[in-house]
């Protein structure tokens, strides 16, 4: 990986996971289109996340990171970002308060439209089609047409992507983010949770320390940061033409940066070393991450992370595990002493969603609550273990109340799938699932910090 790296040079490399456009010159005709378009997000803006990170690599923060599996056209609507990025904030707030640090907000959104699959091809009834890569690249419904990979459908992602950063941005800097409007949500949820009591005093606290911030003249009203927020954005980097296309040279710094989104991720069925997914995410300065599974070695994982950040750079590299609640435990103690050993600064991620998912008889796919839950718990006590920070969380969720994922408070068993099962391709959290999470993940944390103070009194 020494050779001089350019946006494009990637295209001389091995790469999987891409369609194949049946009109090569179309497919150009729009990447030039795109590369004139203006960028979705800003260089100042990548930094800032970076150094936010950089604080969560040193064990001051905690990164949630979340959002759809795969954004959709026909699901675009401010109800559902908005519902989405309520129900984000929440999360946000429970964990901020539970771990006593600040909490760093990537949604995946705004640009997560492609999607990895197991086979190139698809069959029903004797018919064979190319796969759904995700509305980025062809149309969900199954016919000839609608699975052709189109690359005019990059010009609808990028506008997509285009409106709902504006709406999110709203959103997060308009006051919707107030932190006493957020809190009160939350206790909304509670009184329609089966499970309240369990999660009420972790909320009777939260609405303590506000009304006692509130006697002592710290309130929305006059401290910005408290009806303010950050919220960045993120997606797997996979379809290198698109984001090729939407990377520029920024001004100030002369360094090239992806403006597709604030962070770029590669995915475990695209990180080989040698690969075009890792030749093009090495050189542009984003905070990005990579996923690491079962099949990762502690050698792999090195040598990426050797391309990936060189200069072992505080924020730049996160490490996303993805194992499976029956696999965490024996998995990931192995990486963790790798980077432990060798210094270098990444942080550690959870993923429980893709390695929990299973087929009922019925043909849905669905992930268990409580293997979701199982995987962060085992996730969070490996670290501990190994004297390390799990920093943080990526999930697949969404606003809506979706029957895709069994289990939660709400019991929603298999037979409930059916109901309301929206997902475009894998199943997701609905908005009450992805809260309990938190608060899940947060007597986690509250019980880690505790256990931390009781051995430092008793060193003491």
């Amino acid at each position: 990986m020494n050779e001089t790296w350019s946006p494009d040079s990637w295209r001389k490399k091995p790469i999987r996971q891409v369609p194949e456009y049946p009109d090569e010159e179309a497919l150009r005709a729009v990447e030039e289109k795109l590369s004139g378009f203006p960028p979705l997000v800003f260089a100042g803006e990548a930094r800032k996340l970076k150094r936010k990170l950089a604080k969560v690599a040193e064990g001051q923060g905690f990164l949630l990171q979340g959002g759809d599996c795969a954004e959709s056209f026909a699901e675009h609507s401010a109800d559902n970002i908005r519902d989405f990025f309520r129900v984000f904030l929440q999360m946000a707030v429970v964990l901020t308060y539970a771990g006593g640090k600040p909490v760093v907000k990537v949604g995946r959104i705004a640009g997560q439209f492609a999607k990895p699959r197991s086979e190139p091809t698809e069959t029903r009834d004797g018919v064979t089609l190319p796969s759904y890569r995700g509305d980025i690249i062809n149309d969900i419904r199954f016919d000839e047409e609608a699975r052709r990979p189109d690359p005019h459908r990059m010009l609808q992602a990028y506008r997509q992507s285009a409106a709902t950063l504006n709406l999110l941005r709203a959103f997060a800097q308009g006051g919707y983010a107030n932190l006493e409007h957020v809190h009160r949500w939350t206790l909304g949820f509670l009184r329609d949770t089966p499970a309240s009591e369990r999660y009420q005093e972790i909320a009777d606290r939260i609405t303590e320390s506000l009304r006692f911030m509130r006697a002592c003249g710290i309130h929305p009203d006059t401290v910005h940061q408290l009806r303010t927020t950050d919220f960045y954005t993120s997606h797997e980097a996979l379809l290198l033409g698109y984001e090729q296309a939407l990377t520029r040279i920024d001004s100030t710094s002369g360094e090239w940066y992806a403006t597709s989104g604030h962070f770029l991720w590669i995915g475990d069925r695209t990180r080989d070393p040698e690969g075009a997914h890792v030749e093009f995410l090495r050189g542009v300065k984003n905070p990005i991450g990579v996923k690491a599974g079962p099949s990762m070695t502690p050698d792999e994982l090195l040598k990426l992370i050797d391309i990936l950040n060189p200069d072992n750079e505080p924020g730049r590299l996160t490490v996303i595990t993805r194992f499976g609640a029956d696999k965490v435990a024996q998995g990931l103690p192995p990486l963790i002493r790798a980077v432990q050993r060798e210094g270098r600064k990444v942080v550690w991620s959870c993923d429980p969603m893709h390695g929990n998912t299973i087929r009922t008889a019925s043909g849905f796919k669905t992930r268990p609550f409580e293997r979701v839950l199982q995987e962060v718990r085992t996730f969070m006590q490996v670290h501990a273990a190994e004297g390390t920070h799990a920093g943080g969380i990526h999930i697949e969720m969404t606003g809506q109340n979706v029957t895709e994922c069994t289990g939660g408070c709400h019991a929603i068993a298999e037979a409930d799938l059916s109901d309301r099962y929206h997902t475009h391709c894998d199943p997701r959290l609905n908005a009450a699932q992805a809260l309990e999470l938190a608060f899940l993940v947060a007597e986690e944390m509250a019980a880690e910090s505790r256990d931390f103070a009781a051995a430092g009194a008793k060193r003491a």
